[in-house]
């Protein structure tokens, strides 16, 4: 049984708790810290997306097309669908020619209720450009468009484009192609099972992917570039990767996925940590991320401040009363490794 990783308190009684497994390696794959099962498998689900698009980079796609750091980092986002998440997505279908109908990842409503709201009293329906992965989607296009590939069945795993993410999902997470198990993701496109321990690894060699050679090389420093240099882009206004990238972005990449999912890279020490919330909650793995980046000694105290309530947060009522609080189980990060 995974350990207990956030807790929830009402008074001072244990009411519930989220378990989980974390996995944090270094640069040649040895394990560093681990809690739980670092070996079960499960789906990057969303932090896939820092590779997915690599294909679309080393193509030359991005010289044809003239796409900016910032479209490059909402195309491995997931953003709230605000207005200025929809004028990018705008922008990259507009350089490729393609009209937004074609997109296929569903009509969602805006993440933020004001948004959303809005909307609703506007009279607006949701389309698929308000969709979280409609960034990656419309990279997925541009790749299509490249390559003169068909458009109508990017999403599809057959698709030569999802054959390529494949191949480069494999290699990048040092995990057989024939072991990973393709399901779909909540956007359609294709997603692949991959063991915590390998996810971890992924992104240690987002970090440091020298064995792959110069395009790759190329490749991975224009996903962080994008990303740190973009934040917005990847989530928005009140979202954790948004906010730890403004703050921490020199030094640490990080990408939430769905069902519990949290991976992070080290930059400047080539290191890679996953994080598998059990129950597939979204919010416990940021308190979990929150808490390896404070213990790693990479940032102050005081540069981590505005960060601190996602490691610990007080729980109140309708009438605002403090019932209880939420916190990280303080016993299972003592032996996080101290990096600054």
């Amino acid at each position: 049984m995974n350990p207990i990783l956030v807790e929830r308190y009402r008074g001072e009684t244990l009411e519930s708790f989220h378990r989980g497994a974390i996995c944090m390696v270094d640069k040649d794959n040895k394990v560093i810290f681990s809690a739980g099962d670092i070996h079960q498998v499960c789906f990057p689900r969303s932090a896939l997306k820092l590779f997915q698009i690599l294909p679309l980079l080393e193509s030359g796609a991005v010289e044809k097309f003239g796409f900016t750091l910032e479209e490059i980092a909402i195309m491995c986002g997931s953003h709230n669908g605000e207005k200025e998440h929809v004028a990018v997505v705008n922008s990259i279908l507009k350089k490729i020619g393609i009209s937004k109908s074609k997109l296929h990842c569903g009509p969602q409503y805006p993440t933020l209720n004001e948004d959303k709201n809005d909307m609703i009293k506007r009279g607006i329906e949701p389309e698929d450009l308000h969709n979280n992965c409609s960034g990656k989607h419309s990279g997925f296009l541009a790749y299509c468009v490249f390559y003169g590939l068909d458009i109508d069945s990017y999403y599809k795993p057959s698709h030569p484009l999802q054959q390529a993410i494949k191949k480069v999902t494999a290699e990048m997470h040092e995990y057989p192609e024939m072991q990973m198990n393709t399901a779909m993701d909540g956007c359609s496109a294709p997603i692949f099972s991959i063991p915590v321990y390998n996810q971890a690894i992924g992104y240690k060699n987002l970090t440091s992917p020298e064995k792959f050679g110069e395009q790759r090389i190329k490749s991975c420093n224009t996903v962080i570039e994008a990303v740190t240099k973009y934040p917005f882009m990847v989530a928005g206004h009140k979202r954790y990767c948004t906010e730890m990238m403004k703050i921490c972005g020199s030094r640490i990449v990080g990408k939430t996925g769905a069902d519990g999912i949290y991976s992070l890279g080290f930059i400047n020490e080539k290191m890679g940590c996953t994080i598998k919330i059990d129950d597939g909650l979204l919010g416990p793995q940021y308190s979990v991320a929150q808490e390896i980046i404070e213990k790693s000694g990479i940032f102050t105290k005081e540069q981590l401040s505005s960060l601190y309530h996602y490691i610990e947060s007080p729980i109140v009522n309708w009438n605002k009363y403090t019932t209880g609080v939420q916190k990280v189980n303080e016993e299972v990060f003592e032996n996080v490794p101290r990096l600054g």
